[in-house]
């Protein structure tokens, strides 16, 4: 079996302070160092279309909403986890590159939602369509069932984290 970075230190590891029980790190380690890379290839992909991670989760959180593409800026923030100033930024920053216009609502002027403009939706579309064809590249190396274990056994993970409150 090939060894990887994460094996080196596990290794060290039990070699320094052999009582440790090195069950977690050997998969968390690889799971925070997955999502690095994953990251920094994300960055690339999105760079490549004038988009940074966070400018396209908004877009694609309006996208996956269906028609008419568009949230009130509460529920954008609260979708994804972020202060309100920050997200009035992002908006008018997304504003600016005609990607979200800012909608009134006609029966309470005091109320707006953001919704993807047809530039913002072509665009999302594209780089979508893109992103997901080069992840799943990553998919490849294993067999449709050992994908699903694969994800069964992440979701389950995940799920302990969020019945623990973190």
């Amino acid at each position: 079996m090939q060894h990887d970075r994460i094996d080196s230190i596990l290794e060290q590891w039990q070699q320094e302070s052999p009582q440790l029980d090195l069950s977690a790190l050997a998969v968390t380690g690889r799971v925070m160092r997955i999502a690095r890379l994953l990251e920094k290839h994300r960055e690339a992909i999105l760079a490549d279309y004038g988009l940074a991670v966070w400018s396209f989760d908004m877009l694609a959180t309006l996208r996956r909403q269906g028609p008419p593409y568009q949230l009130k800026p509460t529920d954008l923030y609260d979708l994804l986890m972020l202060s309100s100033g920050a997200m009035t930024n992002r908006i008018d920053r997304l504003e600016k590159e005609d990607l979200v216009a800012r909608i009134r609502d006609p029966d309470d002027r005091r109320s707006v939602s953001v919704q993807l403009t047809p530039k913002g939706i072509e665009l999302t579309d594209t780089v979508m369509s893109v992103l997901f064809e080069r992840e799943n590249r990553f998919l490849e190396q294993f067999t449709k069932p050992e994908t699903q274990t694969f994800t069964k056994l992440l979701r389950q993970f995940l799920l302990g984290f969020d019945a623990n409150g973190r």
